[in-house]
């Protein structure tokens, strides 16, 4: 859609080519083409479709005050870089999981004709191995209530509120806060350059698809009405880095703040995403590592009382 937009093709152009092309599946194109007979716009047309809030959020914007090709462009760049970090990740965890189901299976083979043929001390692992069925569904019950837990915990707070926690753990702190600057930077530069003065932006937020963009407004709006300035609220977001308040501050006496932010959020961006690689490369022999030395305890833990019984003979 980006390059379509981008060669000048209108909405309802793009929708009739992706008809045409058969690029999308057919039920999605007829709801697309059903939105726009009702007069709906884009973002309104994807939101029936299950997108994101955040890329709703980017496209409602660039709909009433930015560019909207350029906005699919980097919507599109986004997309494809999280793809490939969740390709990433699928990746890392194939292997193991693999190894796992193998352990399993042997420990099953074990357990179904090997052990009732050995007199055997009823050590941890003979343990192990006879109630494994039994330990493998108690952990998982007790991983899905705390899921269940946390979920219902959450529901109870503002999402800026679920941020704010979610960063008291010292491995997402810096994920949260350089995602979150990169999206504000981005869409509050492209305001900025269209003219928006920043008691205005406050306002536009809140009529946003985004809960967190909707929720940042009013509280700004709400500051500067009380006499804060906009960057000086800004800096009181603890999931915003201190560094675009910075910006903010010292912008709003330039011309080029909309530039400066737009490129800030590029940087952001580009930093972000370079951290989810650092962290995939750093995760990933940790996971083989916690995989090889749990294969190998169990080995030992079995096969050493398998030793003893036969020397007993």
């Amino acid at each position: 859609m980006a390059n379509l937009f981008s060669a000048g093709f209108h909405l309802a152009e793009v929708v009739d080519f992706l008809r045409r092309s058969r690029l999308t599946e057919n039920r999605l194109v007829e709801q697309m083409q059903a939105g726009l007979l009702s007069g709906q716009r884009l973002s309104d047309i994807l939101e029936e479709l299950d997108f994101s809030k955040l890329v709703l959020t980017q496209l409602s914007l660039a709909e009433e005050h930015g560019d909207l090709a350029s906005t699919l462009v980097l919507i599109e760049t986004q997309l494809r870089k999280k793809l490939k970090v969740q390709q990433k990740l699928l990746g890392l965890l194939t292997y193991p999981l693999i190894l796992l189901f193998f352990l399993f299976v042997i420990i099953f083979v074990m357990k179904s004709y090997l052990l009732p043929n050995l007199e055997m001390e009823t050590t941890l692992a003979v343990f192990i191995i006879n109630h494994l069925l039994e330990i493998s569904f108690g952990f998982l019950a007790i991983v899905a209530l705390l899921v269940v837990s946390v979920r219902l915990y959450f529901k109870r707070l503002t999402v800026s509120q679920r941020y704010e926690k979610l960063m008291k753990l010292p491995f997402l702190k810096a994920y949260i806060q350089t995602y979150l600057t990169a999206f504000f930077a981005r869409e509050w530069g492209n305001l900025i350059s269209q003219g928006l003065t920043l008691e205005a932006i406050s306002q536009v937020m809140q009529d946003q698809k985004s809960p967190i963009f909707q929720e940042v407004g009013h509280s700004l709006q709400a500051e500067m009405q009380a006499g804060q300035s906009f960057s000086a609220s800004v800096a009181s977001k603890p999931y915003l880095k201190p560094e675009l308040a910075l910006m903010i501050e010292y912008g709003e006496f330039k011309d080029k703040l909309g530039i400066e932010l737009s490129l800030y959020a590029d940087e952001s961006w580009e930093a972000f995403f370079d951290r989810l690689n650092r962290a995939m490369l750093f995760i990933q022999p940790l996971i083989f590592s916690f995989v090889a030395l749990m294969i190998l305890l169990i080995y030992a833990a079995m096969l050493l009382p398998i030793y003893n019984s036969f020397n007993q003979f």
